[in-house]
């Protein structure tokens, strides 16, 4: 059927053809992607909650690229340190900046999670359309076909109602796992988002009660 199709139906096919492949590879990328947050996550909360020192964690991950949990960390350590090399008085407003830096690396985290996303809602609205463009061509050709041979039989639109609805099926084809998988990754990027933004809160209560210490002793020595 493809073959003997209208050049113009033969090029919605493929298209749809090669826009399917293109979802089926950004569906695999991304289900390796998650999976692969999910588990750093899973270790990085394991380490941070075990007790073991913010300053020594810091070195051992400051030297590497860090994703999720991890890279927020690293991003309001490094925003804290900087604030020790500072003039006295640093401490002031070192909170705001603490989670101003949270805010910028979760939305980071967030942005590259949904990469490509967009492809899947494209291909999953305009599939469809672009199929029905291919199946009104081809039935167009089948009356053509008609007029030309002055003759009604079914061996006459047969074959082109065939090609027709086989540019429906493949629009429908690329459609349909495309739709099912953006609503899919949608809310496993709300739920990392709620994850990283929930682990964010928790390390800025911990950073705010060591700023709150080191005010208090600042106007100790000040007294």
């Amino acid at each position: 059927m493809f073959w003997s199709a209208h050049i113009v139906v033969k090029a919605v096919m493929l298209g749809l053809f090669l826009a399917s492949l293109w979802c089926w590879t950004i569906i695999f990328d991304k289900a390796r992607l998650f999976r692969r947050f999910r588990i750093e996550m899973e270790s990085f909360e394991q380490v941070f909650w075990s007790g073991q020192s913010l300053e020594e964690l810091y070195a051992s991950l400051s030297g590497q690229t860090n994703t999720g949990a991890a890279a927020l960390f690293v991003a309001a350590m490094r925003e804290w340190k900087r604030s020790f090399q500072q003039a006295a008085g640093s401490f002031r407003g070192l909170h705001a900046r603490i989670d101003k830096v949270l805010d910028v690396s979760i939305a980071r985290e967030v942005e590259r999670l949904e990469s490509n996303l967009l492809v899947l809602a494209t291909v999953a609205s305009a599939g469809p359309f672009i199929g029905l463009f291919g199946t009104v061509f081809g039935i167009m050709n089948s009356f053509q076909s008609i007029a030309a041979s002055k003759n009604t039989s079914l061996a006459v639109v047969a074959p082109g109602i065939a090609e027709a609805l086989l540019a429906t099926a493949l629009g429908l084809f690329a459609a349909i796992p495309a739709l099912i998988a953006y609503n899919k990754f949608q809310g496993d990027v709300a739920k990392a988002q709620a994850r990283l933004e929930s682990f964010a809160d928790e390390f800025s209560s911990i950073l705010s009660r060591q700023i709150d210490h080191h005010l208090s002793t600042e106007r100790a020595n000040a007294a």
